[in-house]
């Protein structure tokens, strides 16, 4: 009935002489911008709040930004205020139903355009763009830099008798900025171009989630690429929608992927370090 309803009312609309009319200087005047230096992909689950909190932050830095915020299963209230709140000509609402962090930032990337793509989670906050400015200058400075986190550097080890392994936090001694074996979201940057020519893609083998951004690190360093660790000063706002619904979830997915990582790269660890360590100088 409802569809009836809908194509009586269209038909009507199409024969009447005052509809309302689109124009190519009304869409022109929005300002998309097909080139943004700089793609922020924000993932959440029923945390619209705080990911409307930011938003204002992220557009104040002024130049060609490109927003995405990955709305992954929220219930109706979170996905109505993101709609509402996302009125840039270049933020955009990706909709996906319970599907992880794994598969959406993967289809994010692929969207963005983005020269530098930024991941972020729903509990980041951050007191300005500053680290915007930090982590462009920083992939300037090096140039096969493929992925630069801003949180924490990791060091990775595995473990002969459970055959399992992972990226733990490591010490940065007061450092600035130093090359590590891994990084983990958020931020987490992305160099595009060098991403699609040489990653292609997160490992769906490690979806839903959990210890792909140490895959995806490792793999870098395995193509000859680097990865990077700067601290972008972020703060947490609460915890965050995947730690709040997945405890017993992630504990599962922590085995899980810590031996598929342990079976993909024990034997390559040592390179991979011995690669960190040269470009630490």
């Amino acid at each position: 009935m409802r569809l009836l309803y809908e194509k009586i009312k269209t038909a009507i609309l199409k024969r009447s002489k005052h509809k309302p009319q689109k124009s190519y200087e009304a869409w022109l005047a929005k300002g998309y911008d097909d080139t943004p230096e700089v793609t922020v992909v924000i993932q959440s689950h029923n945390k619209s709040v705080q990911v409307c909190h930011i938003l204002p932050k992220l557009r104040s830095w002024g130049k060609a930004l490109e927003i995405i915020v990955i709305d992954d299963g929220s219930s109706p209230e979170h996905t109505a205020r993101l709609a509402k709140a996302l009125t840039g000509a270049n933020e955009f609402l990706l909709r996906a139903n319970d599907l992880y962090e794994n598969r959406t930032y993967d289809r994010a990337i692929r969207m963005a355009n983005g020269r530098y793509i930024a991941l972020l989670q729903d509990d980041d906050d951050f007191k300005d763009a500053g680290w915007i400015d930090k982590a462009i200058e920083l992939f300037g400075q090096h140039p096969q830099m493929v992925i630069l986190g801003g949180k924490w550097g990791l060091t990775v080890s595995f473990d002969a008798a459970t055959q399992s392994g992972c990226g733990k936090r490591q010490d940065m001694g007061g450092a600035a900025f130093r090359f590590v074996d891994a990084v983990n979201r958020a931020p987490m940057w992305i160099r595009k171009d060098l991403y699609e020519q040489h990653l292609h893609r997160i490992d769906f083998r490690l979806a839903p989630f959990q210890y792909d951004d140490d895959e995806l690190c490792l793999r870098s360093w395995l193509c000859g690429l680097q990865v990077g660790w700067y601290d972008a000063g972020f703060f947490s706002l609460s915890a965050g929608g995947m730690r709040l619904w997945n405890s017993a979830f992630t504990n599962q997915q922590m085995e899980r992927n810590g031996k598929l990582l342990y079976q993909q790269y024990a034997d390559k660890l040592a390179d991979i370090k011995e690669r960190v360590a040269k470009s630490n100088g």
